[in-house]
């Protein structure tokens, strides 16, 4: 019997028990539609929690003052502008940098009072934090060198002070002085107020700050380099630089976003591999249920076995028929279960935002069919072998 008859008889067989057959295969639909799923969900939910980790600047680095106490450090330790200066023109790697300083404000507008947190800025802030102008502008570099009572709100303070109102153009008062409000702004990612920028802002430049403070020390000091390989290496200059410019006992510290991209990956990782362990166990109980079918099916078809063996088909064929059928449930079953994979996420992509993607892994697709089939393989093995060592005159006297 050459192999296109041995499949022939297979699927006759499984022709003839059509219900069993979908009821055997219902475990290995679901175990590899669960592998697609499960590395779908993981690949989407690992880019997004990336995506917005480097949105903010996953080469961007920042340094503070160490403050050991609730005592004002000396002014000799405070970061400067001539700080920022050595910054820029020391280190080749860095392509952009700014300082702040923020200071809790009121906003004073038509007799209305709102808390604010007051952020002074020098040039090169918007680059460095992505921020996005939707009305008016941001400060130019007149701005900064003339001390032009400019400033910029945030898109909530907007709503809430202005209401529908353009604020461009108005009038805002903070303590002793008025500014103009020439423009309205947000994070291109939202930063959950863990950053200087909350949802209650006002940036002015940074030269109009000393008023507010009577120094011109900053609070942080951004760095943004040209390629994410270069942070680590301006990492440890940043932080020997300003420990050079600065009396031995003052203490710095440089952050990254490196090691909360790091964290973001190994977290998803983990996920995907329980996950995986999951769907692998839906495929494990699926592999038994397709054993135990198949050596009932063994013992329900002795008699056939005998005759088949009578007229000459010998071991290897009777094994290879019994394989076939393992082969073909779970083989029919992966692909019903990657197609039902694929299609949930090409269904939900119309609900999701224009700006998530739902990726569907073409190696999650041959993993779903390669591991289904073999579970099939491995788990038929044994009824298959069963069935080839029955003896022929022993088969034939079975009712």
């Amino acid at each position: 019997m050459d192999i296109r008859e041995t499949i022939s008889v297979a699927i006759d067989a499984l022709r003839a028990n059509k219900l069993r057959a979908i009821l055997t295969s219902l475990g290995v639909i679901i175990g590899s539609a669960s592998i697609v799923l499960v590395v779908t969900v993981a690949l989407t939910s690992q880019k997004f929690v990336i995506s917005q980790i480097e949105a903010v600047g996953s080469n961007l680095l920042w340094a503070e003052l160490v403050r050991s106490s609730d005592i004002a450090p000396p002014l000799s330790y405070e970061i400067t502008y001539g700080d920022l200066n050595a910054v820029k023109s020391g280190l080749p790697a860095v392509v952009e940098a700014a300082g702040i300083r923020e200071l809790p404000m009121e906003v004073v507008v038509g007799g209305v009072s709102v808390p604010v947190n007051l952020i002074g800025v020098t040039e090169g802030y918007q680059m460095i934090r992505r921020l996005v102008i939707f009305r008016g502008r941001y400060f130019d570099s007149v701005d900064m060198e003339m001390r032009n009572k400019f400033c910029l709100i945030s898109e909530h303070l907007a709503r809430r002070v202005f209401g529908v109102e353009n604020p461009v153009g108005r009038d805002v008062r903070m303590g002793e002085l008025t500014f103009t409000v020439i423009g309205v702004f947000r994070e291109r990612v939202s930063t959950f107020g863990q950053s200087e920028i909350h949802d209650d802002s006002v940036i002015i430049p940074f030269t109009l700050m000393k008023y507010y403070t009577g120094t011109d020390a900053l609070r942080t000091l951004y760095v943004q380099t040209a390629k994410h390989e270069d942070v680590d290496s301006v990492e440890r200059q940043l932080g020997q630089l300003l420990r050079s410019r600065h009396p031995a006992d003052a203490g710095y510290e440089v952050h990254t976003l490196i090691a909360i991209l790091d964290v973001a990956r190994k977290i998803s990782l983990g996920l995907t591999i329980v996950l995986i362990i999951i769907a692998a166990i839906a495929l494990l109980v699926s592999g038994i249920g397709i054993m135990n079918i198949m050596l009932v099916t063994v013992t329900e078809r002795t008699r056939e076995i005998g005759i088949r063996k009578a007229i000459g088909a010998a071991r290897r064929e009777i094994m290879y028929q019994f394989l076939v059928e393992s082969l073909v449930i779970s083989g029919g079953g992966a692909v019903l279960g990657i197609l039902i994979g694929i299609a949930i996420p090409v269904t939900i992509q119309s609900f999701l935002p224009g700006n998530l993607r739902v990726p569907v892994s073409p190696l999650s697709v041959i993993i779903a069919f390669v591991v289904s089939c073999s579970t099939g393989l491995f788990f038929g093995y044994l009824p298959a072998n069963q069935a080839a060592s029955l003896q022929p005159v022993e088969s034939l006297r079975y009712e």
